[in-house]
C-alpha cells in the first residue's frame, strides 16, 4: 500500500508540471488524509491554480450548514492553499461536475489577470495609510509596485528596505491583493526589493510592456 501512496504522489508531482489549474480530490467521509495534505503542499508549491473538490458529496447526510461545517474543516487543514475554490461533487452521480470545470476554467483565467500600474499603486497608498509597518523603530515605506509576471501573478514591491518586512505583514498584503483584484483559486507571489532607485525607474519605464515569465 505504501508503494502505491508513492506512486501516486508521483504521478500527481509530473501531472503538476504540465497544469495551470489543478484539482486536489478529497473524500468526503474520510476528510483529508497525510497523502491529501502531502499533495496539497506540492500543489502550492508549484504555483498551479487550485480547486479542491470534497468528493462523494451524495453520500454525505446534510442539514443547512454542513457544507459550511466541512469547508471549514477542510480549510483549517490545508491552510497553505487558503486561496484554493472549494467544489463538493459526486463523482458517481456527476453532480456538480459541470461546475468544477467551470471553476478550473475560471481560476486560469485569474492567473492570467493583470493589474493595471496605477490601481496597484492605489491600493499602496491606500495599505499604506490604513497599516504602517515599523521595525526597531524604522517604518516601512513602499515607493512603487508593478506586477511582473502572470500565471501566477508576480507583484514586485520597491521598499527603502525589504529587512523590515515580516512574514505577518506580507500575508496581509497577499490578502488585500486577493480581495481587491479578485484573483481566485491561484496563488500569489510577492517580491520585496530594497530601493534600488534606478531599478525602480526601469520598472516605471516598462510598465506599458510588461513581462511574464518562462513557462
Amino acid at each position: 500500500e505504501r508503494g502505491i501512496e508513492k506512486y501516486s504522489v508521483l504521478r500527481a508531482l509530473r501531472a503538476l508540471e504540465r497544469a495551470d489549474v489543478a484539482v486536489l480530490v478529497i473524500d468526503a467521509a474520510d476528510g483529508v488524509t497525510a497523502q491529501d495534505a502531502h499533495i496539497g503542499g506540492y500543489l502550492q508549491a508549484a504555483g498551479v491554480g487550485a480547486i479542491i473538490a470534497i468528493n462523494k458529496w451524495d453520500l454525505i447526510e446534510k442539514d443547512t450548514n454542513t457544507s459550511i461545517e466541512v469547508e471549514r474543516r477542510v480549510r483549517t487543514e490545508l491552510k497553505h492553499l487558503d486561496y484554493a475554490e472549494v467544489c463538493f461533487i459526486s463523482a458517481v452521480t456527476g453532480q456538480r461536475v459541470i461546475k468544477l470545470v467551470e471553476q478550473a476554467i475560471a481560476v486560469n483565467a485569474s492567473r492570467r489577470h493583470r493589474v493595471a500600474t496605477s490601481e496597484l499603486n492605489r491600493l499602496v497608498a491606500e495599505l499604506q495609510a490604513k497599516h504602517t509597518l515599523t521595525r526597531s523603530g524604522r517604518p516601512l515605506k513602499i515607493r512603487y509596485a508593478t506586477q511582473v509576471a502572470v500565471a501566477p501573478p508576480h507583484f514586485v514591491f520597491f521598499v527603502n528596505d525589504a529587512e523590515l518586512v515580516h512574514f505577518s505583514y506580507e500575508r496581509y498584503v497577499t490578502n488585500q491583493i486577493h480581495e481587491r483584484f479578485g484573483f481566485h483559486g491561484t496563488p500569489v507571489k510577492l517580491t520585496f526589493r530594497s530601493g534600488d532607485k534606478r531599478e525602480e525607474s526601469d520598472a516605471k519605464a516598462r510598465r506599458g510592456h510588461p513581462r511574464s515569465s518562462p513557462r
